[in-house]
């Protein structure tokens, strides 16, 4: 049996190895390419490289174990969209023919904003992001600064949270996106029928929501889906899914709510 002064020693030392550890660790995970910024609203920042499913080489961002954002890295992709889930909010965007204004809100590596400001002409985009640090980030390692240069006044950047800014806001967009999921549990208020009313008045006449639920389609799991249709469905004309994963309907994926005036 120890005794007190012993057990304190112990500590000590135990403390002092699990800090050297720490402090060590972006060393120790740069040398697997991995960045790491510990200061972040919601956690610990990593950034690193990988390949999507044709070998094509991307960057990811994860805030605390949450996968926000991924970018292509060659110069004739970095604008491109890697997330099919950004893929499927594009069509509808592009099926409605007429969007020149649309608000995105959560920035992460800003891929959306991005896509949206380099493959249109007309189009302004307003991002809002609650996090400055992440925005650096973007600005830094997923080429947003790129994007503001060749956006020529169209993209507005806006750090702030999401429902607040809708709250004080007096704009209205043709298009609002809501791409600021935190893993299976949507941010703020915005999957209630006050914060389907919200979005609802600060669109234009037909205009179009879309947000990013992460969700399986099906099961208990899938409440959170579930309770964001039935929120829109009284105050939206028309509520569709786009789902990530069809023909897997009980595995947790990024599914798209559509919701048109």
């Amino acid at each position: 049996m120890w005794s007190v002064s012993e057990s304190i020693v112990a500590l000590l030392v135990v403390s002092s190895i699990v800090s050297l550890v720490y402090g060590a660790l972006p060393w120790l995970l740069s040398l697997r390419g991995v960045e790491m910024r510990r200061h972040s609203l919601f956690g610990t920042v990593l950034v690193f490289e990988s390949e999507d499913e044709d070998g094509t080489p991307v960057r990811l961002l994860n805030v605390n174990g949450t996968f926000q954002s991924a970018s292509y890295l060659s110069d004739g992709l970095w604008s491109e969209l890697v997330c099919a889930y950004h893929r499927a909010m594009v069509e509808k965007i592009d099926e409605m023919g007429r969007a020149r204004s649309v608000l995105v809100i959560g920035g992460g590596g800003y891929s959306l904003p991005k896509y949206l400001v380099t493959h249109t002409q007309r189009m302004t985009v307003a991002a809002v992001e609650i996090d400055p640090r992440i925005t650096r980030i973007a600005r830094e390692r997923f080429f947003l600064g790129r994007a503001e240069e060749l956006s020529e006044g169209r993209l507005e950047l806006v750090n702030a949270d999401g429902w607040r800014y809708l709250r004080e806001s007096g704009r209205t967009f043709d298009v609002i996106i809501n791409d600021a999921f935190s893993g299976s549990k949507p941010l703020g208020a915005l999957s209630t029928s006050e914060g389907a009313a919200l979005i609802r008045a600060h669109l234009s006449d037909r205009g179009l929501y879309l947000a990013n639920v992460r969700s399986p389609l099906i099961g208990r799991k899938a409440k959170t889906l579930e309770r964001v249709k039935e929120a829109f469905q009284r105050e939206f004309s028309r509520v569709e899914v786009i789902p990530e994963l069809p023909d897997e309907p009980e595995t947790l994926a990024n599914n798209v709510v559509a919701a048109w005036v």
